[in-house]
């Protein structure tokens, strides 16, 4: 099978005939999957060497959004979330997107920064002037301090002096540029950071204060755009052009109001660190930076807008995306490995381009449903199988349950222990019919 990311009734059949048809679109065996999946790709013992005071492992879903097509390529993305219709919003508004041509998405170079806080600097006017005509020396000297970034075509970029606060504060603050490569780059940075301090505090006759990187990474931003012919936006009951209509409206909305924007956004961040997540990266950073790009001129905004141009609705998302396809994680998590291979993603960047696609159609997931039926419809249809869990359902239980409470609108634990109930004793009625009418059938012969 060539690579696809179409599977059409793909929730309706097995997880082992899911992994079947993954594996003839990704190369990643079923067996492979099994191995990583099955048990959440990692076991105490390991686990123990993660973290602090372990006592086991905290196991979560993980899905494949489909129909992504991002600049000319099919994937079939990893999703690690607990909130259940996220996976499957994702994958039908990128099912809409591809009708368009699909994601299209450019990448800048992946520059971190590194900073450098000076204090009780003695003279904030001539303090940068000895930092800046220094520039290309303390460049190289930083470079010396990450010498395999280095040699992989990484290494520090440039070097920025920046003023803040009152002249009482006596304070600098020091950037350095630094390529990583394909590498998120946290541990690289601080190195840098902290190798730096003492020469730049020698430098403005000051003291180093603090030494870290910034997760407001915005040299390092990520910008998707999305073409959808407003046809495919349709419903049961409104037009393409009337859902879009709605779609633009959800937009402004949250272009003018920072209450509604931290939601908008919040639908965003579902599909983001759902892809962050599955691939081993550090989701806590790019919900950070993503929300202070959001708030960068002083006001918190939507990361990503929605206009119509006549027969086709256009989205557009820009946001800072540091994520690594080395170290950290990757390096023992046999799940995170797995999932990266499953993507097929040759550099960082695409991996942030491939996260932030998905962001982008569950963003469109959102804005659709709210535009239309509301959010809790669908929601709460997907959310109806966890709940019948809840209520004890079993097997092939589950699904008669979360229909029925479906079909009863009474989406809770109480109401789906009242169905499985119902249908347990239907059940028993039923098979005591069937003997009655076995015995009566062997009576007459």
């Amino acid at each position: 099978m060539a690579r696809t990311s179409r599977f059409p009734g793909f929730y309706k059949i097995t997880v082992a005939e899911r992994r079947s048809l993954v594996s003839e679109s990704t190369g990643v065996s079923a067996e492979q999957m099994a191995r990583a999946f099955d048990d959440g790709g990692l076991n105490p013992e390991a686990a123990d060497k993660f973290v602090e005071n372990v006592l086991g492992v905290y196991a979560l879903p993980l899905g494949v959004a489909l129909n992504v097509r991002v600049n000319g390529h099919d994937h079939v993305v990893p999703m690690v979330v607990e909130e259940p219709s996220v996976v499957a919003a994702a994958s039908n508004a990128a099912k809409m997107v591809r009708a368009g041509g699909g994601f299209h998405v450019e990448i800048d170079e992946p520059i971190m920064i590194s900073q450098v806080q000076l204090i009780e600097v003695e003279d904030l006017e001539s303090g940068p002037q000895a930092i800046l005509v220094r520039k290309s020396e303390l460049i190289a000297q930083a470079n010396k301090c990450i010498p395999g970034l280095v040699q992989r075509g990484g290494g520090v970029r440039d070097l920025e002096v920046r003023r803040i606060g009152t002249p009482d504060d006596r304070m600098l603050v020091v950037h350095f540029l630094v390529d990583c490569r394909d590498a998120m780059g946290a541990n690289l940075v601080n190195t840098v950071a902290e190798a730096m301090s003492g020469e730049l505090a020698r430098l403005v006759r000051g003291r180093a204060g603090l030494r870290i990187l910034s997760n407001l990474c915005d040299r390092r931003c990520v910008r998707v755009t999305c073409r959808v012919p407003v046809d495919e936006l349709a419903t049961d009951d409104m037009q393409g052009p009337e859902v879009a209509d709605g779609i633009v409206n959800a937009s402004r909305f949250a272009e003018l109001d920072p209450y509604r924007a931290a939601t908008h956004n919040k639908g965003i961040m579902n599909g983001v660190d759902a892809v962050v997540i599955a691939t081993g990266n550090d989701w806590r950073a790019v919900e950070a930076g993503a929300h202070a790009f959001a708030a960068r001129d002083g006001v918190y905004k939507p990361l990503a807008v929605w206009r119509r141009e006549g027969a086709v609705l256009v989205g557009k998302l820009e946001m800072p995306m540091a994520l690594g396809t080395v170290g950290g994680t990757l390096r023992v998590h046999p799940a995170a490995r797995l999932a990266l291979e499953m993507l097929a993603v040759s550099h960082a960047g695409e991996l942030a381009a491939l996260a932030a696609s998905v962001g982008l159609a569950s963003n469109l997931a959102a804005v659709r449903a709210l535009a239309t039926d509301g959010i809790q419809r669908g929601h709460m249809a997907l959310h109806a199988r966890s709940v019948a869990v809840a209520a004890g359902a079993l097997g092939h239980d589950v699904e008669r349950v979360a229909a029925c409470i479906v079909e009863a609108r009474d989406i809770t634990v109480e109401g789906a222990k009242r169905a499985l109930d119902l249908l347990r004793k239907s059940d028993i009625a039923q098979l005591a019919s069937d003997g009655l009418t076995r015995d009566r059938r062997a009576d007459d012969a």
